[in-house]
């Protein structure tokens, strides 16, 4: 049976120094080595492969067509045609795998419909999987030090008073942060705050 494929083409930029010609003349020359039937051609032209499908309306429309299984294969010229982020990629692979719509990358030599092809996939979902996991470790990472509480503990009472009642007689800062054993930046706030409410 002829692999019915979309052939799929992105540019960085759309200033005319770069487009998509070289990328379609290599993949319809695969094609047409392997016997495959082109059936549709989406390409996204000026957008990063940092952005995701909603900024991406050639990949989008791709997708949609994925789902109505309208072809078997994607073809793209390489890996950083389909995307820059492995998150935007990893999606964009569950998606292929899910509708069993097979992928070929023509600079990575990689066909998933080979089984060295189908093999290099499944690293692919291992290694996605080790960085979805790592994001997780550093999210619950971070919100456990945003929970900590930092700083020095609050003053007891009958300590403040003791040093208000010190700096009332005349007993200077540092004299007094010495005798009640606090720091002297506490002491010192705690000056201010008596001068301030007088």
């Amino acid at each position: 049976m002829t692999k019915r494929v979309a052939i799929y083409t992105r540019v960085s930029t759309n200033d005319g120094k770069q487009t998509t010609d070289n990328q379609l003349r290599d993949l319809h020359m695969m094609a047409e080595r392997m016997g495959w039937r082109v059936v549709a051609h989406y390409t996204d032209e000026g957008i990063s492969g940092a952005r995701g499908r909603d900024k991406r309306p050639g990949l989008d429309a791709m997708l949609k067509a994925i789902t109505r299984r309208e072809f078997d294969m994607v073809a793209a010229w390489s890996v950083c045609r389909l995307g820059r982020s492995l998150q935007h990629l990893v999606a964009l692979l569950g998606d292929l795998d899910a509708r069993r719509v097979d992928l070929y990358l023509h600079v990575q030599a990689l066909d998933t419909s080979t089984p060295s092809g189908k093999a290099m996939f499944q690293m692919l979902g291992v290694f996605a999987e080790f960085e979805r996991s790592m994001i997780s470790e550093r999210v619950k990472s971070g919100l456990a030090r945003s929970t900590k509480k930092s700083g020095r503990p609050p003053l007891d009472s009958d300590k403040a008073e003791r040093i208000r009642r010190s700096l009332t007689q005349g007993t200077s800062i540092n004299a007094t942060a010495k005798a009640l054993r606090v720091g002297v930046g506490t002491v010192h706030r705690m000056k201010q705050q008596m001068v301030q409410a007088a």
